[in-house]
């Protein structure tokens, strides 16, 4: 708050400063990362022109997404001159060409492979990034996907005395995630997946261009449509696949805030252990839009999946998009 103080006390009022005190002291997020060189770059915020902000984000974006694809592909034992296909979503910032082609840059990939751009899924984005790679090893059942989920949200901070902006402001932090995808047996199994757009939910939680920057659009209703929307999608998903919610033994769900985890909590009826990994992701990291639910679902995968047993990964954002994939140990 002393940075906040020293910087926009010209900007925001007292009920601004008193909002955002309040904020930050809540405990539900502990720490965030954002992706500067030092914390006087913080400073610059303030006076950040859209050509360095993008500047930034281009750098970053990279950055993040060439430290997660590698940690992925160390992790399945792999090295980047496996990959046959390369899909990037991200929704915090544009470029052209996409991210993708910096990290093929980066990580000195085949100019053969196949490379796509997912921009503007929000929150939710990787799971329809997941989608695709999952589909992309039908047309090549050897392949490798290299599936990348890359936010840098500070590029994006605006401060004003708006609520949303308030909100966006004390809880976002940027990240990167990275998944590997093939047909061999290892692994977690990609048993079903499913998606609902909802359009008319859409004023309540998007990205608003004003004077060329995004300005993030947060509800105060949020929490009940996203415990309105999300549910039935995973309903559907499991019931189509003769589960009910029981038969899930891990859940990795998004943690949009914590007024969000909560309404998810009690519309699943899931226990506070079960919750647990959301809510220790959202403690460390913040909400990093995008990645973050492959943060909880790497969390519960370290603490130990026994084979057979169930997880539904899920996850929302812009549209309303709701998202959800059955996996299977």
């Amino acid at each position: 708050m002393e940075l906040v103080r020293a910087n926009y006390h010209d900007v925001l009022t007292e009920r601004s400063m008193d909002v955002l005190t309040q904020i930050f002291a809540h405990p539900s997020i502990l720490t965030r990362y954002l992706s500067f060189d030092s914390e006087l770059e913080v400073l610059t915020l303030k006076n950040e022109d859209p050509d360095r902000r993008m500047d930034r984000f281009t750098r970053w974006s990279t950055e993040l997404s060439h430290r997660a694809a590698n940690a992925a592909l160390r992790d399945a034992g792999l090295s980047a001159a496996d990959i046959d296909t390369l899909i990037v979503n991200t929704c915090t910032g544009y470029i052209c060409p996409g991210v993708s082609t910096y990290l093929h840059e980066t990580m000195k990939l085949d100019g053969g492979i196949r490379v796509f751009d997912a921009v503007g899924s929000g929150c939710g984005g990787a799971l329809p990034n997941l989608d695709l790679a999952a589909h992309s090893l039908h047309a090549a059942p050897d392949g490798i996907a290299l599936s990348v989920a890359v936010e840098i949200c500070s590029a994006t901070y605006q401060m004003d005395n708006d609520m949303s902006l308030l909100i966006s402001n004390a809880i976002f932090g940027d990240g990167a995630a990275a998944a590997v995808l093939w047909t061999r047996p290892e692994g977690l199994r990609i048993v079903d997946s499913a998606g609902r757009i909802d359009t008319s939910y859409r004023e309540d939680v998007r990205y608003v261009y004003k004077q060329g920057r995004l300005h993030n659009k947060l509800a105060v209703q949020l929490p009940k449509v996203v415990g309105t929307v999300v549910p039935p999608v995973i309903d559907g998903l499991l019931a189509r696949n003769g589960l009910s919610r029981g038969d899930v033994r891990h859940w990795a769900i998004h943690p949009g805030g914590d007024k969000m985890v909560n309404t998810l909590e009690e519309a699943l009826g899931l226990s506070a252990e079960q919750m647990a990994p959301t809510r220790e992701v959202l403690a460390a990291y913040g909400n990093m839009s995008s990645p973050t639910v492959l943060f909880v679902l790497k969390q519960i995968m370290d603490a130990g999946v026994r084979p057979g047993e169930k997880i539904v990964l899920t996850a929302y954002g812009a549209g309303m998009s709701a998202y959800a994939m059955l996996l299977e140990a």
